[in-house]
């Protein structure tokens, strides 16, 4: 897998993700358990992104 592709499969991921923590930050009873791990799966998605992004 290139570089772009993988970069581009890591986005469409951190999008995902990012539309999950908003589908279930605005449920009536949110699982903050659930959020705390969509929040920081998030995080190792840009992370990772931008890791790649400067090499």
């Amino acid at each position: 897998m290139s570089l772009e592709a993988r970069t581009a499969s890591l986005s469409q991921r951190h999008a995902l993700v990012d539309r999950e923590l908003e589908a279930e930050a605005h449920r009536p009873m949110p699982d903050q358990a659930v959020i705390a791990k969509l929040k920081r799966e998030k995080l190792r998605l840009k992370d990772e992104i931008s890791r790649l992004s400067t090499n």
